[in-house]
């Protein structure tokens, strides 16, 4: 049978090519479609935009397939909905399908939609099933993880459990991306586990994991993900690098270093070995030494560390994440004495916060001097501690502005209102770096902050780009 994924890019690097680099595949929709394929099905990928969504029934015309796979995360869900509405209307006999984070966290209201099912939590073996009973003719029903339309009621199936071998799960299908990609040979990322063990409030994983029973944090095993990084390179040979893509790789310190082994004789049997990077969470008094030691073996070039806030008070009581300064400072200086670069993540305008507890951040940053970091605007998705905090203090007023997400402040907090919060974000780079870089080099990345907040801008930057290449 034919399969239709389609997945929307808010951040389009243009309406031909909209996803810039292999770090925006999205896993979810890639692994489903290898599981598919790999049952004899046939799938194909269409990535719109909002300068290209008229154009959705022209694909489905064209490859006729008999169920269409959306999915969405929270800000986009607006725009899937709309693509969903018009498609049913031009094609009734079509049978449509939504998934994703947002899906399985607002069932109720995603149902209220143009969708015929919704699928809550992880969907390659209910597709598998719902793609059989289509091609079978009959009329979808009993699928454990679906919620389906049935002659005007809603039959709610229970969950599965959770996926315990994610190595029995061909490769994702990075096949059906390529048509889409501006850049085709960026570096790729390969997905070395699944779920997240800790509690963070402005993330949703503490929601999702209660979705299905069976463990929720699962890693693949290093054969599985060496045997795969070997076709990766045979696909994308002109990559120096990797991305190794989990949640935190030091949650289970024998498996890492495991993985770090063998990763160290894959490139011992190469030319050229290849470089890696990660994220990474430092927990309280963990300083990961021999941690540290295996990741520089086996050649990771750089980590990612959450930093978030500087500020312990915001940490430990708002965002529950229990570790001192101290902690991640010394995290970094183990990073770089084996060799490897570091960036920082850090979040601003979070309920509670203050300017005081954002110099915190500053002071971390500019103590630990990353190579380089990422700053998000809170941003407060519904299904998260933090999002249901923000309502109990009466910061959600009206509909969220969801342009620009996570770049531009949404909630206007006592003390630190959204003025405040979005110049602190322009400046991030210049608090952070004076006195350490040149500042023709600060006054780039403070640019490049400010373009990144106008679509407009960003336009721009992007057509003279595309020139001057």
């Amino acid at each position: 049978m034919k399969v239709l994924f389609v997945y929307s890019e808010e951040d389009a690097y243009s309406p031909e090519k909209p996803v810039s680099l292999w770090e925006r595949m999205q896993f979810g929709i890639s692994y489903i479609s290898s599981f598919l394929k790999q049952a004899g099905h046939s799938t194909r990928l269409v990535v719109l935009t909002g300068a290209t969504q008229h154009l959705l029934g022209d694909y489905v015309d064209e490859f006729q397939p008999q169920l269409v796979c959306f999915t969405a995360v929270f800000s986009q869900y607006r725009f899937v909905t709309e693509m969903a509405a018009a498609l049913k209307k031009s094609h009734p006999g079509l049978y449509l399908i939504l998934g994703g984070s947002h899906a399985s966290l607002e069932p109720e209201s995603c149902l209220r939609e143009a969708f015929d099912a919704i699928c809550i939590g992880e969907g390659e073996e209910p597709t598998l099933e719902l793609v059989e009973q289509l091609e079978r003719g009959e009329s979808p029903a009993g699928i454990e993880n679906l919620w389906i339309k049935r002659n005007g009621n809603v039959e709610k199936n229970p969950s599965r459990p959770f996926l315990p071998d994610l190595d029995a799960l061909p490769f994702p299908d990075r096949e059906m991306w390529l048509p889409w990609m501006a850049f085709p040979q960026s570096r790729p990322s390969i997905m070395l586990g699944r779920g997240c063990p800790f509690q963070c409030t402005y993330c949703s994983n503490h929601a999702l994991q209660r979705l299905a029973p069976g463990p929720y944090v699962r890693f693949r095993s290093a054969e599985g993900i060496i045997a795969e990084l070997e076709e990766v390179t045979r696909q994308i040979p002109s990559s120096p690098d990797v991305y190794m893509e989990v949640e935190t790789f030091g949650v289970n310190t024998r498996w890492a270093t495991e993985l770090c082994s063998h990763l160290e004789a894959f490139n011992a049997a190469r030319e050229q070995p290849l470089g890696f990077g990660t994220n990474l969470r430092v927990t309280r008094n963990n300083h990961q030494v021999d941690l540290f030691k295996a990741l520089g073996r086996a050649n990771f070039k750089f980590v990612n560390i959450g930093l978030e806030s500087g500020s312990e008070r915001v940490r430990r009581e708002i965002l529950k994440r229990d570790y001192s300064n101290e902690d991640v400072i010394s995290a970094v200086r183990l990073a770089r004495e084996n060799g490897l670069q570091v960036g920082t993540y850090n979040l601003i305008g979070i309920p509670g916060e203050t300017p005081a507890d954002f110099r915190e951040t500053i002071r971390v940053n500019r103590a630990c001097q990353p190579d380089w970091f990422l700053l998000s605007v809170f941003f407060p998705y519904p299904g998260t501690d933090l999002h249901q905090l923000a309502e109990e203090k009466g910061l959600l007023e009206g509909p969220l502005d969801m342009q620009l997400e996570r770049r531009r402040p949404v909630l206007d907090l006592p003390g630190f209102s959204k003025r405040q919060v979005q110049r602190r974000h322009n400046w991030f780079a210049f608090f952070v770096y004076r006195g350490h870089r040149p500042m023709h080099e600060i006054l780039f990345i403070v640019s490049r902050a400010r373009i990144f907040q106008s679509n407009l801008l960003l336009r721009i930057f992007r057509r003279v780009s595309k020139a001057v290449c």
